[in-house]
Order: C-alpha cells, then structure tokens, then sequence
C-alpha cells in the first residue's frame, strides 16, 4: 500500500513562527543574600541579592536558584560555567560580563546594562531580556531555546555558529547582527530593528516583515548573485 501523502502549505500560505515557551518565575520566600556569599563555586540557594556595587563578581562554577539579584553593580563579573535557574536579575550593571559555557534556564533579565559580554558556547532555555542596554554581545557557537528579547538595544549581537530554536525579538534595536553558520528554527525577527546583517545566507528558519525585506534586498540579491539594473 502505497503511504498516505503529507498535506502540502499552500504556497501562498504565511510560514509562522512558533513563539518562546515562556513561563513567569514565581520566586519562594528569599532569604537575605550576603557579600560573602558571592564566591566561585558558590550554591546559591533562595536568596535576596540587592544593592551590592564590587569591583569583580566572580561566580566562576557556581550554582545559582530561584534567586533575585536587584541593583547588583561590578566592574566586572565572571560567571564561567555557571549555572542559573528560576532566577531573576534586576538593574545589573556590568562593564565587562563573561559567562561562557554557561547554563541558564527559566532566567528573567530586567532593565540591566552590560558592556563587553563574552557568552560564547552557552545554553539558554527560557531565557528573557527586557529593557536591557548591551554593547557586544558574543554568544558564538551558543543553544539558544524559547528566549525573549524585547524592548532592548544591543550595539552588536554576534551568534556565529549558534543553535536558535523559538527565539523573538520585539521592539528589539541592534546595530551589526552575526548569524554566519548559524542555524535558526522558529525565529522571528519581525520586531527587529537592525543596521547590518552578516551571514544573510543563513537565515533560512526566520520569520521577517515586508520593511525588513526591502532592507535587505541588496543582500539577497547579492548572494545569489542577481544584477539589479532600473
């Protein structure tokens, strides 16, 4: 017997992109967070962490749950191979952030400012940024699932190489976007506002507006090497 054959979208149909699965973190009863709790391998349990300003939050290896980090200031932070889950941070403001090959899950960021962020090689799931202010951001060779941007600005966002599955970025600004060797899925960059795209190619699994199609015209045209003549 011959097998059933799959239905087929109809060619005018609107390819639609599946948004973040995102849940709100509901936070237990907090203890109060200490300075001399923030060390490296650190198991950060249930706690309050706010108003503290340091010249370097090294976290490197520690394990950080259902925490709110609110008004947290450095010089800079170090949180390599950190885990952080069912945590949200508030107002943090780092110059100089690395937390490569980290591991975040069910994360909320809030009206933060990083300045230089070395993220490269981590896994995000469920993971949302709002109001954030960012300069460079490196999550090359990143796992990105169900993540949220929205209403941020980022000077450049480099995911070379990265995994993005459900990822969205309303009211989103970023000047240089880097999606080379990328592979994306349900991604939807219809509340993106960009200066420049890096690896067009590789956009294949996005969802984008009629606006960011004109933009990006040009490139396009070029990749599959199209000569525009009026």
């Amino acid at each position: 017997m011959s097998p059933t054959p799959r239905p087929r979208r109809s060619p005018s149909a609107p390819r639609r992109s599946g948004a973040p699965r995102l849940a709100p973190i509901v936070l237990p009863d907090l203890s109060e967070g200490l300075l001399s709790d923030l060390e490296p391998s650190s198991d950060l349990d249930g706690l309050l962490i706010e108003g503290i300003e340091l010249d370097h939050l090294d976290l490197s290896g520690a394990s950080v749950r259902e925490c709110r980090l609110a008004g947290v200031s450095a010089a800079k932070a170090t949180w390599r191979g950190t885990t952080v889950a069912d945590t949200v941070i508030e107002g943090l403001n780092v110059p100089v952030f690395a937390a490569v090959r980290g591991g975040w899950r069910d994360v909320t960021i809030e009206a933060s400012r990083l300045g230089s962020a070395e993220m490269y090689e981590a896994k995000w799931q469920s993971v949302q940024l709002s109001q954030c202010r960012l300069g460079y951001v490196n999550l090359r060779g990143a796992a990105l699932w169900d993540v949220a941007l929205t209403d941020c600005t980022i000077d450049e966002l480099d995911l070379g190489g990265a995994e993005l599955h459900r990822v969205s970025f309303a009211g989103t600004r970023v000047g240089r976007l880097d999606v080379q060797r990328a592979t994306l899925a349900d991604v939807d960059l219809r509340g993106l506002d960009f200066r420049e795209i890096a690896g067009v190619a590789n956009l294949a699994g996005a969802t984008i507006d009629g606006t960011q199609l004109a933009l990006l015209a040009p490139l396009l045209a070029d990749q599959v090497g199209l000569t525009v003549a009026g």
